[in-house]
């Protein structure tokens, strides 16, 4: 296959120089000749949105850094999925779409630049914005017909302030990611969507444990995926799995199923290991083993309510160690992010079951070690009408740090469930769990039941 460098279309590496039509023109000249290799040699390469094509590499040597113009005009809008909804949001920095056989690779650093889109949103925030008032903002809202209503996570969507991912591929087949380290994402790191066959091995992922809504990797409505030996540290969740939220996830019915995450380290950020929230698709077969959380506010975490939908099922986690987590393990069908106690769908009572009810149920956990659990040993809280069904942890060992301040509230972001004092592992709705050879230390309550 052809292998070309960036500097035989115009392009040069100096920090200074705009490189965007030579990306377009390399990539271009690759895709006419069947694909091949774009090297991308040492230096600092400014450019705008790159998009890959099949049968493409793009590998970057040891040195070399892709710069990302933090400039929003130049991210036009693209037809995707958005927090969980199919809709045109902002062009990712690095894009492939209906292509086969991507890969991108090398000892190289995609830097998103994501300061100046973090600092943009808190300004929006700060001035009370909620609805979309730039050019770029008031094109996507025109062409996302009735995204007020539409559920978000708190990224802003009512402002349509659709910031980009640093790397997406969408429906795309037999992909690699795989070396490189990329730091300070716009929104989230790595977003798959509606892939068959990925790998995504040896990243580091480093936002700053600050930054809004820079998830690590979120696999979402995938098949066939492995995740190993990466090193993520970000602001938001390390690991996620999704698959659509609310009716439009329930419309588009593809689930997130096969999936293995071996060998990660995950610090600072939101969670370790993370399902949700959103679910609608369903989420099932996945396994994650011998991976360590440290510093996480959550390691397991596992989130969705009322409104979100899916079945969540055939989890197995093992061998997992996790070290100063506010809460180690945390299943949460109370997950508030995105709505309010007036939405109606926090109640306690059972509410009738429908399309948009979620299930969580084979849950497999064992051999987790926790030291230093801040806030609580455990929190697992079904809904009523909907309990949490064939929890198994077994051969774990969990232990809370009784003087840190944290409080058990702060276990898992919820709404609409009473507070408890004890830093116990706690359940509520949770149907006849199996608990096997499970040590707590520390907190005088082990275990309180709802």
């Amino acid at each position: 296959m052809r292998e070309v460098a960036l500097d035989s279309f115009g392009g040069y590496g100096d920090g200074m120089t705009d490189n965007s039509a030579a990306f377009r023109q390399a990539l271009a000249a690759l895709a006419e000749s069947g694909g091949g290799t774009l090297v991308v040699e040492p230096g600092t390469w400014l450019t705008g949105p790159i998009e890959l094509f099949s049968h493409t590499t793009v590998r970057l040597e040891e040195g070399a850094v892709i710069s990302f113009i933090p400039e929003p005009e130049r991210y036009g809008p693209v037809f995707s999925r958005w927090e969980g909804v199919e809709c045109y949001a902002m062009h990712p920095l690095v894009f492939a779409r209906g292509q086969q056989d991507v890969v991108l690779t090398g000892r190289g650093q995609l830097e998103g630049n994501g300061r100046v889109w973090w600092d943009m949103l808190k300004v929006k925030r700060a001035v009370g914005q909620s609805v979309p008032e730039t050019p770029l903002e008031q094109k996507l809202a025109s062409l996302n017909a009735g995204y007020e209503t539409q559920p978000g996570g708190g990224g802003g969507r009512g402002m349509q302030f659709l910031r980009p991912p640093l790397v997406q591929f969408l429906d795309c087949t037999s992909v690699r990611l795989e070396g490189l380290t990329l730091t300070n994402s716009p929104f989230w790191t790595v977003h798959p969507v509606y892939c068959q066959g990925l790998v995504i091995s040896s990243l580091s992922i480093h936002n700053p444990h600050d930054s809004p809504n820079t998830d690590g990797i979120d696999i979402d409505s995938c098949q066939d995926v492995l995740v190993e030996n990466c090193h993520v540290a970000v602001g938001d969740d390390g690991i996620a799995l999704k698959s659509g939220a609310g009716a439009d996830g329930l419309r588009v019915n593809r689930p997130t199923t096969q999936v293995t995450v071996r060998d990660c380290t995950v610090e600072d950020g939101h969670g370790g290991i993370v399902i949700g929230s959103e679910t609608a698709g369903g989420i099932m077969q996945v396994l994650a083993e011998r991976c360590r959380f440290r510093g996480t506010d959550r390691g397991i975490r596992i989130k969705t309510r009322r409104g979100r939908g899916g079945s969540i099922r055939d989890i197995r986690f093992r061998d997992l160690t996790m070290e100063d987590n506010l809460c180690p393990l945390a299943i949460n069908m109370y997950y508030r992010c995105g709505a309010e106690l007036s939405d109606g769908w926090f109640s306690l009572e059972p509410l009738p079951v429908g399309p948009t009810t979620p299930e969580i149920k084979n849950i497999s956990i064992a051999g987790i070690t926790a030291s230093g659990c801040r806030a609580a040993a455990g929190f697992v809280a079904g809904l009523p009408e909907s309990p949490v069904e064939n929890l198994r942890i077994q051969d774990s060992s969990f232990s809370t740090s009784e003087a840190d301040p944290a409080r058990p509230d702060e276990s898992d972001m919820f709404l609409g469930i009473p507070s408890v004092e004890e830093k116990s592992f706690r359940l509520l709705n949770v149907r006849n769990p199996e608990l096997i050879q499970v040590s707590i230390h520390g907190p005088a309550q082990r275990f309180i039941y709802h």
